[in-house]
C-alpha cells in the first residue's frame, strides 16, 4: 500500500514537521517522535498527521523504504479530516518491531520528505529477576539533605549516618524535560520511566497528537503491560496518593488527560496489577453509593470477583499478606502524611484513623509479589513529598522523604537475602527548593529575616533526636532549617511549621484568574509577606527543570551512571530484566 502526496515544502522544528504549500497551513508530525528508543517487540501506535487534510492517494509513508503495514504486520488505516479537523491521519495500531536496529520513518509529499529515526533495541541476558522502582515524587536535593539532617543528625559538619537512599552502589543525574516543555509534570515524567518514551504535560502512556478524545492518542506499552504479557511476572503499584494520580497511573494508563480518573480505574482493571494500594476510593464506586462513577460500575466488586482481597485499613492490610492479589484503598483522597498521622493528627486522620504507612504497604506487597517464581516489578511512590512541596509545607514534605527512606530500607533488607533484585530510587522531577541557613528565635529583631542566620550564623538546628523510625517527634523548635522555595505565589511566610494543618499559601482573589496571599497567616508574629514570582493564577509552588539524583543497588545497578535522560531509566530496567523475549 502506498501513501502519496502531491504538494511540497519541508521544515524541521525539533519534532519533524512538513509545511505544505499550495495554501495548506500547519505541520505534519510522525509518532513516535524522532530519536525514540523502543524495546523490540513492545507495542506502540504509529501515527502520521498530515496538515491540510490531503487525500489517501496523495501521501506516502514508509519504514526503511518498506510498506509499514508489511513490516509491522498490522493493517494501516487512513482517516481524512480526522475528528473533523484540518488534517489527515495515517495509523497502524498495536504495532511492534521484532528486530533491533535503526528504523527511518518517512512521510512524503511528492519528492519532499519528512523523517524520524527510531532506535529499536533488544536487551541481552537477564541480570535481575525483580525490580523495585521507588519514586520520590518531587524529591529534590534539599529534601534528601533535610531528611538526613532530621533523621540522622549532624554534628560538627558530619552526619551521624546515611539514608538508605544514600547508601547505594550507583548514582546518576536524570534530566526530566518532556516533549513539549523544559519543565515536566508527574504524568509525562512517570510515563518516561514506565514506557521509555517522552511525552507532554498531563499525558500518560501516549504521544500527544491532535485527537479530540483524550483516550484516542497514539499509545505506547507500559512496563506493567509488557512484563505481564511477555513473562507472566507479577506487578505491584503502591502509593500514598490517590491510586488514579499521575505516578501510579503511569504504570497502566493511556490518556492525554491525567484527570481521567474513572477511565484510569478501568485501565487498572484491564492490566490487573497483582497489588494495588493507595487512596482514591470514590472513583471505584458509583455515585449512587457515594462514589464518583456515573457509569454505575462498582470496580471494588469487580476486583473482588477477580480474586482480589480488599483492604481499607492498616489492620486489614496486615491480614491480607497471605493473599495472592490485593486491592487496598485507605482514604477517599490522598493518604495522610507521616507528620499528620503520627504526631499532629491533622488532615483526615480523625476520619481515617488507621491508615497504613508506606512501610506497611511495601511489606505486604513484597510478601504477595515474591510468591511468583517468574519475578515481579513493584513501583512504590512517596507522592506527598511533591504535594506538600506544592503547598510550601517543607516539614511535611521532608517527613514523607524520611518515610520513603524507611520503605527503601525494607526493600534493601529483602534484596539482601537474595541476589536477584534491582532497586532504583528516583524522583520524577524537582522543585526549586534549597536550605540556606537556620531560623533562630533567639536572634534579635521582629522580622522573619532578622531571625535568619546564614553562613557561620546558621549553626545547626535543634530538632530532638529522632525516634526509632527516624522522625524527630517535634518540628516546633527554636532553631529550624531555613528551607526556602524559589517559585511561589503571593503568600505569607511564617518561617515556622504549620501545626494546625497543611499550608494553604494562596487563595482566590477578586477573580478566579488572580490568587492572593492567604491572610490567615499574615498577622502571625514575624510573618513575612512575600510578593510572588509566579503568574497570578498560580496558587501553589511549581516544579523546576533541575536534574534529579537517582540511586540504584543490585544486579543491573551498574547501568545507571553519569547523566541520563528519564527515558533511559525504562531502558536500563528492561535491560536488567533481559526483556528480549516479549511475545507479539
Amino acid at each position: 500500500m502506498e501513501w502519496r502526496m502531491n504538494r511540497s515544502g519541508l521544515t524541521h522544528l525539533g519534532v519533524l514537521a512538513l509545511i505544505v504549500s499550495a495554501g495548506a497551513a500547519g505541520a505534519q508530525t510522525i509518532y513516535p517522535l524522532d530519536r525514540a528508543e523502543m524495546l523490540a517487540r513492545s507495542r506502540f501506535d504509529l501515527k502520521v498527521e498530515f496538515a491540510g487534510a490531503p487525500a489517501q492517494a496523495d501521501v506516502k509513508v514508509t519504514i526503511n523504504g518498506e510498506d509499514p503495514a508489511k513490516l509491522l504486520g498490522k493493517p494501516a488505516a487512513f482517516i481524512q479530516r480526522e475528528d473533523g479537523g484540518d488534517h489527515s491521519a495515517f495509523w497502524i495500531r498495536e504495532a511492534a518491531i521484532t528486530q533491533p536496529g535503526k528504523y527511518i520513518v518517512e512521510a512524503a509529499i511528492g519528492d519532499k520528505k519528512a523523517s524520524v529515526t527510531w532506535d529499536v533495541y533488544a536487551p541481552g541476558a537477564a541480570r535481575a529477576k525483580n525490580v523495585i522502582l521507588f519514586v520520590g515524587d518531587g524529591m529534590s536535593v534539599a529534601h534528601r539533605t533535610a531528611a538526613r539532617m532530621l533523621s540522622k543528625g549532624i554534628v560538627e559538619g558530619k552526619y551521624n549516618g546515611d539514608l538508605a537512599i544514600d547508601d547505594m552502589s550507583n548514582m546518576a543525574l536524570v534530566s526530566t524535560s518532556g516533549s513539549d516543555s523544559i519543565v515536566t509534570d508527574s504524568a509525562n515524567s512517570m510515563s518516561a520511566y514506565t514506557t521509555g518514551h517522552k511525552s507532554c504535560v498531563n499525558a500518560l502512556g501516549v504521544y500527544c497528537a491532535r485527537n479530540k478524545n483524550s483516550l484516542d492518542h497514539p499509545k505506547v506499552e507500559t512496563i506493567a503491560e509488557i512484563v505481564k504479557r511477555a513473562r507472566g511476572m507479577s506487578v505491584g503499584v503502591v502509593t500514598n496518593t490517590e491510586i488514579e494520580d499521575a505516578t501510579p497511573a503511569g504504570m497502566v494508563a493511556h490518556t492525554r488527560r491525567r484527570a481521567d480518573y474513572n477511565d484510569i480505574v478501568k485501565m487498572f482493571f484491564t492490566v490487573k496489577p497483582d497489588v494495588i494500594m493507595g487512596g482514591g476510593s470514590p472513583n471505584f464506586i458509583p455515585t449512587s453509593v457515594g462514589g464518583k462513577r456515573s457509569d454505575n460500575a462498582d470496580f471494588i466488586k469487580q476486583f473482588e470477583n477477580a480474586g482480589y482481597k480488599f483492604a481499607t485499613t492498616a489492620a486489614e492490610l496486615k491480614a491480607a499478606s497471605s493473599s495472592s492479589r490485593l486491592l487496598g484503598l485507605f482514604n477517599t483522597g490522598n493518604i495522610d502524611g507521616a507528620l499528620d498521622r503520627m504526631f499532629l493528627k491533622k488532615g483526615s486522620v480523625a476520619k481515617f484513623p488507621d491508615q497504613p504507612d508506606l512501610t506497611d504497604q511495601i511489606r505486604v506487597a513484597l510478601d504477595i509479589l515474591s510468591k511468583n517464581d517468574k519475578g515481579f516489578v513493584l513501583m512504590v511512590e512517596s507522592g506527598r513529598i511533591d504535594k506538600y512541596a506544592h503547598s510550601l509545607d517543607w516539614e511535611r514534605s521532608v517527613y514523607e522523604t524520611i518515610m520513603l527512606d524507611n520503605a527503601v530500607k525494607i526493600a534493601k533488607d529483602f534484596a539482601a537475602l537474595r541476589n536477584d533484585t534491582l532497586i532504583v530510587v528516583v524522583p520524577d522531577h524537582a522543585h526549586p527548593v534549597s536550605i540556606v541557613g537556620a531560623y533562630d528565635d533567639s536572634r534579635p529583631g521582629q522580622q522573619l529575616r532578622d531571625k535568619l542566620g546564614i553562613y557561620a550564623e546558621a549553626g545547626f538546628p535543634n530538632y530532638p533526636k529522632p525516634n526509632a523510625k527516624g522522625y524527630p517527634e517535634s518540628v516546633d523548635v527554636s532553631r529550624r532549617l531555613a528551607f526556602v522555595f524559589g517559585a511561589f505565589p503571593d503568600y505569607c511566610d511564617l518561617g515556622k511549621p504549620y501545626l494546625a494543618g497543611e499550608n494553604v499559601p494562596a487563595v482566590a482573589g477578586a477573580t478566579k484568574e488572580v490568587n492572593v496571599a492567604n491572610e490567615a497567616y499574615c498577622n502571625a508574629p514575624g510573618a513575612a509577606r512575600r510578593a510572588g514570582n509566579l503568574p497570578l493564577e498560580a496558587s501553589n509552588g511549581v516544579h523546576s527543570a533541575d536534574d534529579v539524583i537517582l540511586t540504584a543497588d543490585g544486579p543491573g545497578a551498574e547501568l545507571f551512571r553519569g547523566r541520563i535522560d528519564n527515558t533511559r531509566v525504562f531502558r536500563n530496567i528492561v535491560t536488567a530484566l533481559g526483556l528480549n523475549d516479549a511475545q507479539d
